[in-house]
């Protein structure tokens, strides 16, 4: 696949998503050479973070729905490691699609940072005008009056002024009363508590009273309010004090961004990075980011498939991926509740038990996730038997050297391959 039918494939994906500031023709273009630069991180050519670059460049282009991103992730893990990799089996197979989760957890990660930055930019600008307007000098003050109304009336983010003296609103703009999910006639002469209520202010109360005194120009803060109806708002408030030729705090001035969805979308992301797309278990990034912030003793359980290769090959990725979904679940649910089930690698998955209580723990969970894969699995209208080697450790304080921890439990593992008779057959006899 070159890149030109890769971009169509990727404009193809993302149509409706939004309306795009390119034309058709840049957009393939654009995507074109992302696609180029995503294959090399697939390849082995370039690291994974070039995906945050990509995602940044949706972003400039106008994309900036969470569809994108999920739309992105689909073509990176589906297209690209097909055009990577054509051949669908054997290793450097699964090396790709590794690769290819990695790159889309990247290009999720750079695709929050950039509508982050982007939100930004649009909260300071408008900030940035609105103050222009009301610092104009008196001498053109019904140009100035008019600015600040045309800003006002026709931003994206909320605006609102405050008067310095009593505290209670002058005037809000209709984005702005849209996110307190209050009538915007209902709003002005009320003071902010009264408006959001002692449960909403929090602290933002402290810093709003601190501009109030005078005492500091400005503050942001990102803060969480809900609305009448019971719905939540997340907010990101920039607050500033207007002061007269004398220095006196002549009102206040803020804006807001609603960044409800964007947090949503960035908890989403964090979770689609840090799982695994197929299995939905912990994925490595997690897996080593707990062990290495564990704290007491831990046991591990390193679990690797005994006859998923035959059965991969003998009826396709399509079962293959069907199996590992069906084990996943099943370690999943017999590591409950005390520990956290990982996939690792192609068919080896991993279970951390956080503050092990000694090996008797250990056996137990052991026995479980071993009863749990030994189960027949449907496949094909038959019941297959699979089976694990696992092996087990033991650390009764902080790991220091996670590599050398990671080795003993891997040895143990394939100790146990080679001792355990792997004869089992395909179906029942």
């Amino acid at each position: 696949m070159g890149s030109h039918e890769l971009g169509v494939r990727w404009a193809d994906a993302l149509d409706g998503v939004v309306a795009p500031t390119l034309t058709r023709t840049r957009i393939e273009a654009l995507l074109a050479g992302l696609g180029e630069q995503l294959l090399a991180v697939l390849r082995g050519t370039a690291e994974p973070g070039v995906a945050r670059a990509a995602a940044s460049a949706l972003v400039e282009a106008n994309y900036r729905d969470a569809t994108a991103v999920s739309r992105s992730i689909a073509v990176i893990c589906r297209d690209m490691v097909d055009a990577a990799c054509p051949d669908r089996a054997g290793p450097e197979y699964e090396r790709v699609r590794q690769r290819a989760i990695d790159a889309a957890s990247e290009f999720a990660a750079g695709f929050t940072a950039a509508l982050r930055s982007a939100a930004l930019a649009e909260q300071e600008s408008t900030l940035a005008a609105a103050l222009a307007a009301v610092r104009e000098a008196q001498s053109q003050r019904q140009l100035s009056e008019a600015r600040f109304a045309a800003v006002f009336a026709g931003a994206s983010v909320g605006i609102g002024t405050i008067d310095a003296e009593t505290g209670r609103v002058l005037d809000v703009n209709a984005a702005f009363a849209e996110m307190l999910g209050v009538p915007q006639d209902r709003i002005p002469g009320h003071t902010v508590l009264e408006i959001l209520g002692a449960d909403n202010i929090g602290p933002a109360y402290d810093r709003f009273r601190l501009l109030l005194l005078g005492e500091v120009d400005r503050f942001r803060m990102e803060t969480h309010t809900i609305r009448p109806d019971g719905s939540h708002t997340d907010i990101d408030l920039s607050m500033s004090v207007v002061r007269d030729a004398d220095g006196r705090v002549r009102f206040l001035i803020g804006v807001a961004v609603d960044i409800t969805e964007r947090k949503a979308l960035a908890d989403r992301l964090w979770h689609d990075a840090h799982h695994d797309n197929l299995t939905g278990l912990a994925n490595r990034v997690l897996f080593f980011d707990r062990l290495a912030h564990v704290t007491g003793p831990i046991g591990l359980c390193y679990l690797d498939l005994d006859r998923f290769k035959a059965i991969n090959d003998a009826h396709g990725h399509t079962v293959g991926d069907r199996v590992l979904r069906t084990v996943a679940e099943r370690l999943r649910d017999a590591a409950a509740p005390e520990g956290l089930a990982a996939r690792i690698g192609g068919d080896e998955f991993i279970v951390l038990i956080e503050d092990c209580t000694g090996p008797r723990q250990l056996a137990e969970v052991t026995d479980r996730l071993l009863a749990a894969v030994s189960q027949p699995i449907v496949v094909a209208g038959e019941p297959v038997s699979i089976g694990a080697s696992v092996g087990t450790t033991l650390v009764d304080r902080r790991p220091q050297d996670i590599d050398a921890l990671m080795h003993t439990v891997d040895s143990a593992m394939y100790r146990d391959k080679a001792i355990r008779p792997r004869d089992l057959p395909d179906r029942p006899r």
